[in-house]
């Protein structure tokens, strides 16, 4: 339903998601977090969907959380205390389940992408931004440090450039956005839809399987020390390499030809 929080649309292979809530510019409520995460559980048990696009309607991608909803927790016994612990758990639980979704997710951001937004748009596994979208752990300057957002960003850009961020509350353009690694292609926005369906259908048309796993070996290896990732990994690839479809892949290469693959079934 088109006035639902949250939207899903397939087209063939690709699950779009589109946070709708422009009113309140997206906001992280503890409501559009559960459809969130009704989705993405979704995703995971679904063989058909190989990439997932997460866009925005309205003027702006996300805001971060509803600060409204926030301050109307305060009003608790404890001063809301209870709340946020569980508005922020259940936030992270469903930034790490992106992370751990098969399936590669795509960043479709415009406008402003702030605080828990900001965390949103480090999570995705790929990030496409229209020109003139602006960046933002910004919670500082109303004395709310974006302690959770930090964990996303300082795992994509250089330290001292997330320290600045976190401490100043200022905002980085789509360009310098770019050039620091949080997302990666910056286009006009009237090419912003159109650009990240090319990106996701490039990445839909791999072998499914093959993505999945190395989706998967990504984060893996990159929480585990140089031995063991490369360890890790190795037992990886020879577990592609078992693969009937992996092997068909092999042979169409070296005859020239275009894979048989069998999209359909993983």
């Amino acid at each position: 339903m088109a006035d639902d929080i949250l939207l899903r649309e397939d087209q063939g292979a690709v699950a779009t998601l589109t946070l709708n809530n422009p009113a309140k510019l997206n906001a992280l409520s503890g409501a559009m977090l559960s459809a969130m995460q009704a989705e993405l559980d979704a995703l995971a048990q679904d063989q058909k969907v190989r990439v997932v696009v997460l866009r925005a309607a309205g003027k702006a991608f996300c805001a971060g959380h509803d600060l409204r909803e926030m301050t109307d927790a305060r009003q608790a016994e404890d001063g809301g205390r209870a709340g946020f612990e569980a508005l922020f758990a259940t936030c992270s639980r469903m930034m790490m389940s992106i992370v751990s979704l098969p399936q590669p997710v795509i960043a479709q951001v415009h406008g402003i992408a702030t605080a828990a937004g900001c965390q949103l748009v480090a999570t995705c596994d790929l990030a496409v931004a229209a020109e003139g979208t602006r960046f933002g752990v910004n919670g500082v300057n109303i004395g709310l440090f974006c302690s959770t957002p930090m964990v996303a960003l300082t795992r994509n850009i250089p330290a001292k450039r997330a320290f600045e961020m976190l401490t100043t509350g200022d905002f980085v353009d789509a360009d310098e956005a770019r050039a620091l690694g949080l997302v990666n292609r910056v286009v006009p926005e009237g090419d912003l839809g159109s650009e990240t369906q090319a990106l996701a259908l490039k990445i839909a048309s791999k072998l499914g399987p093959a993505v999945r796993i190395g989706k998967r070996a990504f984060y893996e290896q990159a929480a585990m020390d140089l031995g063991e990732a490369y360890s890790h990994t190795g037992q990886v690839m020879a577990a592609n390499m078992m693969r009937d479809d992996t092997a068909e892949g092999i042979e169409a290469f070296l005859e020239k030809r275009k894979p048989a693959w069998n999209q359909t079934t993983e």
